[in-house]
């Protein structure tokens, strides 16, 4: 059997990151081939993520970039099972490295991100279950969205686990800097789930209308008012959860609506993304 030294150990442990006893065990059962002792830690890393697969995942970190043009913003959750393991310098690393990869391939989806070959010829998942077995706990794309508009403006909560992007169309030369630091404020504390009344699913309005005759039931009104009653329950629902409709935390003189026609007239918000971890 090959003598393991303590240089061969700190070699693979530069290749790999992985700690010291993992790198001597691996050397060791590999007989010192170095290729073969990779082939070993990056396994020990697929056993860590089989048996960790089912685990809870309530931190982690958020990272948001805009292009320098303002047109497209990305939005990355990177999530983690504990909050020591988020501050750690190869959790991070890894986060910007997902967002760099984000960027330079324009990646359509999380799907698409996570098979994206990188320079080593491993998948973005791949490398990320190395990093499981370096680190001892499941790691999670938990989410990445990808928006392109005529303008984009971003918000990252202080916490760095909430993020948004709020898309604008018929921006006819506004500075959007403030308001859409205002929308996107609104949209991290108010969780709206849709844009507008259109943008509701039908499977929404439906649960809505059911709880809203339930209530009225159980508060013991008449069966031939309860549709109405539920109408106005879904109604308030709309000026709740549903961004356009939602009074200004700022001003609740004005709807989120009524806000973007007062900065520029025909001023729209074509979408919007939140994305956020624990919450």
């Amino acid at each position: 059997m090959a003598a393991i030294t303590a240089a061969d150990v700190n070699k693979l442990r530069q290749m790999t990151g992985a700690g010291m006893m993992d790198c001597k065990k691996a050397l060791t059962e590999a007989e010192g081939d170095f290729e073969a002792a990779i082939d070993i830690l990056r396994k020990a890393g697929q056993k860590v993520a089989a048996k960790r697969a089912d685990n809870a995942t309530s931190e982690g970190i958020v990272l948001v970039h805009v292009s320098p043009d303002g047109t497209n913003g990305k939005l990355i959750a990177l999530a983690c099972e504990t909050e020591p393991v988020s501050k750690v310098a190869d959790f991070q690393n890894l986060a910007m490295a997902l967002m760099s990869t984000a960027v330079a391939t324009h990646a359509a989806d999380k799907e698409t991100l996570l098979a994206t070959v990188q320079g080593d010829g491993r998948t973005v998942s791949e490398q990320m279950v190395e990093l499981i077995g370096k680190i001892g706990e499941k790691l999670d794309l938990m989410a990445y969205e990808n928006v392109t508009a005529e303008r984009i403006v971003s918000y990252v909560h202080s916490n760095n686990k909430l993020g948004v992007l709020v898309a604008f169309g018929q921006v006819g030369g506004a500075d959007l800097a403030e308001v859409g630091k205002d929308i996107g404020m609104q949209i991290a504390a108010m969780k709206p789930v849709a844009l507008d009344k259109a943008d509701v699913s039908a499977e929404t309005i439906q649960r809505e209308i059911e709880i809203g005759k339930e209530q009225a039931r159980a508060e013991g009104k008449p069966e031939a008012m309860l549709d109405r009653i539920a109408e106005g329950k879904l109604n308030k629902f709309y000026k709740d959860s549903t961004l356009l409709n939602q009074e200004f935390v700022k001003d609740s003189s004005l709807t989120i609506a009524q806000l973007i026609e007062k900065t520029q007239k025909g001023l729209k918000i074509t979408s919007f993304k939140r994305i956020a971890i624990g919450g």
